[in-house]
């Protein structure tokens, strides 16, 4: 079963936290510093804020899969999409380890799929998304995200 994910910079994590805990009806289900999650079930979303972005918004969306054999298939969807595809195999970024790859839609908006193998202490690093071109020219807006930028 997928699930989708999006991805927010904020500029005061604790306002953002009390805000989307009353928008949602529930708290996050991780808080670590710069950083917040929610799992939804309803609507089925991984919700996440996050500070350090230089500006703050919509930073990225992407898929997010429970089960390993669904990772592949969104994988090959994204390389027969014309698009711009960067895979990034297992990696730690936002507090978890997982396995992800990145593509962008026409407009540049970048787009993850991964699955999550575990959740970890630190926050990670994200992918060096320069090297997400499209053609032979750098997409022209990358995710601002700390992680996943």
């Amino acid at each position: 079963m997928k699930r989708l994910h999006v991805s927010f910079g904020v500029a005061d994590l604790d306002k953002s936290i009390a805000f989307y805990t009353t928008l949602f009806g529930e708290a996050p289900s991780v808080v670590r510093p710069g950083y917040a999650k929610w799992m939804l079930d309803d609507p089925r979303v991984n919700f996440v804020v996050e500070t350090g972005s230089e500006t703050p918004g919509f930073n990225h969306a992407g898929i997010q899969v429970e089960e390993q054999e669904e990772l592949h298939q969104i994988f090959e969807r994204m390389k027969q999409a014309e698009a711009p595809y960067l895979p990034e195999g297992v990696t730690t970024c936002c507090y978890a380890k997982s396995e992800k790859s990145w593509t962008a839609d026409p407009d540049g908006v970048a787009w993850e799929a991964f699955h999550t193998h575990r959740q970890m202490e630190e926050f990670g690093t994200g992918p060096d998304l320069a090297k997400l071109e499209q053609g032979d020219a750098p997409l022209p807006a990358a995710p601002r995200g700390v992680c996943c930028s």
